[in-house]
């Protein structure tokens, strides 16, 4: 059984434990927050997950993405490391069936990046396949690397890995060398033991681009 491993603060951390998400708070105003794929971010003073990457869609907006079930179009949004920079965005759309989200972020706050810890982002590029090796940058395990087992149930949406992830690395970037290839949504049966699954991220710029709107066209850092 796939969980996607929702965490929450308090006694509902426990049972809830679906959507890898964690807790936090926001703090006053200060200067711009540095944010790129990688970077912890804090959902609506509740929850803590990952940007996936950061950028411009095709109408020049800073936009960014991360798992969707991290929150729903109005959600607000704060930097985990950079809490006094106030809210640094919002949620303005989250696609549940492909679980990614877009963040609008207020270029007022924020610097965008397209390295954090041991991932750079370069490009983004088609889904991989057995036995590439894939890394991820998250907010709660940081760098973590494992075998690609591909698309197990051939749905050309998901790539399963064997990389460590737990409760906030929803959203974590999944690069092949600096291409972003997926996003962390959850894992199999025990964290950093059963499989890691992912979007990919060709069906999330397929379904972007589709759409239209915000977030189409985008382009990372």
């Amino acid at each position: 059984m796939i969980n996607k491993l929702a965490g929450m603060t308090g006694a509902l951390a426990v049972a809830l434990s679906t959507a890898l998400l964690g807790g936090g708070a926001a703090h006053a105003d200060a200067a711009p927050a540095v944010i790129g794929g990688g970077s912890g971010i804090i959902i609506d003073d509740q929850f803590e997950c990952t940007v996936t990457t950061i950028g411009h869609d095709g109408s020049g907006q800073l936009v960014g993405l991360t798992a969707g079930h991290c929150g729903d179009a109005g959600a607000r949004v704060w930097a985990e490391k950079d809490r006094a920079a106030g809210q640094i965005g919002q949620f303005i759309y989250s696609n549940h069936d492909l679980d990614y989200a877009v963040i609008q972020f207020d270029p007022g706050r924020v610097i965008p990046v397209n390295r954090v810890g041991n991932v750079t982002i370069t490009g983004i590029g088609g889904p991989p396949g057995f036995p590439m090796i894939v890394c991820k940058e998250g907010r709660t395990t940081g760098n973590t690397c494992g075998i690609s087992w591909g698309d197990v149930f051939d749905t050309n949406v998901e790539t399963w890995s064997q990389m460590c992830v737990v409760e906030g690395d929803s959203g974590a970037p999944v690069v092949v060398g600096t291409t972003l290839v997926g996003m962390v949504n959850a894992y199999l049966a025990v964290a950093c033991f059963g499989p890691e699954v992912g979007t990919n991220m060709s069906s999330i710029m397929n379904d972007l681009n589709g759409r239209g709107g915000a977030g189409s066209g985008y382009v990372p850092i």
